[in-house]
């Protein structure tokens, strides 16, 4: 069966990415990095391609250039079971990046995440509309999301 491989566009700092990310999530390591030589693209010795897993899941990483910027349009979801996760991974993945509403924030490489409790789709879709709406007009105030402030607003 193919592997689907997200494919990150950096400008120069696909190293420094990749090192952060791999100090962040469980179980990640280093699997291949590919470097300049003489003929470039890139100064000699610097990072073409970084190859590289986070909690098993595969990630390539290039240093093409200016020409292309990342956008919230495509961003990763980490589902977390608690609200240790949530903050584990909010503070490391915020530090240095922009907080956003509802739970995403960008990185300081510019990359989009989704940092999602895993309680988070039941408290929206709950079957009564009115403690889904509370749920949600809770989660539309914050920032980082508090499951503990999420489930108060859904009871009412």
């Amino acid at each position: 069966m193919p592997r689907i491989t997200p494919f990150l566009w950096f400008d120069g700092q696909a190293e420094d990415a990749m090192n952060f990310y791999l100090g962040i999530f469980p179980n990640s390591r280093t699997l291949e990095v590919t470097r300049c030589g003489e003929a470039g693209p890139g100064p000699e010795g610097s990072v073409l391609v970084a190859s590289f897993e986070l909690d098993g899941q595969r990630f390539n990483a290039l240093n093409g250039g200016p020409q292309f910027r990342f956008t919230e349009a495509v961003s990763f979801v980490i589902d977390c079971a608690d609200q240790a996760e949530v903050d584990h991974y909010w503070d490391r993945l915020s530090d240095g990046g922009t907080p956003q509403q509802c739970g995403w924030l960008k990185d300081r490489f510019g990359v989009s995440w989704q940092v999602v409790p895993t309680v988070l789709p039941d408290l929206l879709g709950d079957p009564d509309p009115a403690r889904a709406g509370r749920a949600m007009q809770a989660m539309l105030q914050m920032t980082r999301l508090d499951i503990a402030a999420l489930r108060a607003a859904a009871d009412g």
